[in-house]
């Protein structure tokens, strides 16, 4: 009896410390990957892929981006508004 109580108290604490660990492990990569994520769209938007010594193709993706994102959030407030009626 006794070793069974022992047996469960360790595969208790071991299953708490694979836990622990896997609840660390994921904060770490899910902050990790928002922050690449969040990095790379700050990077799109700011045309950074674009030739630095050429003004107008910077300023003209940066402007085409930005109406991008704006055409979206036009036709998902539409189609929103539509699907609701």
């Amino acid at each position: 009896m006794a070793g069974k109580l022992e047996d469960d108290r360790s595969r208790e604490n071991e299953a708490r410390r694979t836990l622990e660990r896997a609840e660390r492990d994921s904060e770490v990569f899910g902050q990790s990957t928002f922050a690449r994520t969040v990095d790379r769209a700050r990077s799109h938007m700011a045309a950074d892929d674009a030739d630095p010594n050429d003004p107008v193709e910077v300023w003209g993706r940066r402007t085409g981006r930005a109406l991008g994102v704006v055409a979206f959030a036009v036709l998902a407030i539409w189609l929103f508004g539509y699907l609701t009626r």
